[in-house]
């Protein structure tokens, strides 16, 4: 690990403190931690990846351990997705070396759009769960959402964990503090998935991830208890939060990549 003066420590344990909360209430977590990071002198991209990935699942261990003792989600969802989002993580990671994620940006923004103006205009969305489907049809469906997910995450990666909560909120039928106790689930496994791959390549700064961890699981312990206790009204807020900052980020992503 590079040696590193107090205060850039200190900005990454608030950040992995934040990013825990962020990511525990509706996901985009890394949309603070990644970023914090990748600006940390001494420290390669790859490093920065696989640290972030070693930080996440310790705070995603937690918050999704908070949201089942309280709120028993259901795992007829989870489960399948899941392992989905397992494999989709291992073919986005390898489709990511044939296809540069630039490539992808202007899709996700147009998406991301969409999403914001649903959620916006219809403020009934996520308040109640009505599943569209049952049985086979509804575990098939959460498995796709799972694969297609798990393999963005593999590929590009900020906002999963939103991702994750809007498309099992307007596909499924799921209201917004359900979704996010079962996206926490099928995020344990993209992030498990991702470090298969990083842990053997020794890209993992561990003091520096375990750190971060540390404080991404006090955040996560927090957001967890305060989306249970306020509800789905109180995610939909932070989402619309979040997914505004997420099209920020990818907006100056594709911009500054035309002008460079």
């Amino acid at each position: 690990m590079p040696e590193l003066d107090l205060t850039t420590i200190l900005l990454l344990v608030l950040a992995g403190l934040l990013a825990g909360w962020v990511d525990a209430v509706v996901g985009g977590g890394g949309l603070i931690q990644l970023p914090a990071l990748l600006l940390t002198p001494g420290i390669t991209p790859l490093q920065a990846l696989a640290t972030n990935k070693v930080a996440s699942i310790i705070g995603t261990s937690v918050s999704a351990a908070t949201y089942y003792r309280r709120l028993q989600p259901d795992l007829t969802t989870a489960l399948p997705a899941a392992f989905a989002a397992l494999v989709g993580a291992f073919g986005g990671a390898a489709l990511a070396s044939q296809i540069p994620a630039a490539a992808f940006r202007p899709i996700i923004i147009v998406v991301l759009i969409g999403v914001l103006v649903l959620v916006l205009t219809r403020p009934q969305l996520g308040r109640h769960t009505q599943l569209r489907w049952e049985g086979n049809r509804h575990r098939w469906t959460a498995a796709g959402v799972g694969l297609v997910i798990g393999g963005y995450d593999g590929l590009l990666g900020p906002g999963t964990g939103t991702f994750l909560v809007l498309a099992l909120v307007g596909l499924l039928g799921y209201a917004f503090l359900p979704a996010s106790a079962i996206a926490k689930i099928i995020n344990l496994a993209t992030n498990a998935g991702a470090l298969i791959f990083f842990v053997p390549h020794g890209a993992v700064l561990w003091q520096l991830g375990l750190l971060v961890g540390a404080a991404n699981l006090v955040g996560a312990y927090l957001g967890a208890r305060m989306a249970i206790t306020k509800g789905s009204g109180f995610v939909r807020i932070v989402l619309v939060v979040v997914v505004a900052g997420l099209l920020i980020r990818l907006g100056y992503d594709v911009v500054a990549g035309l002008t460079s």
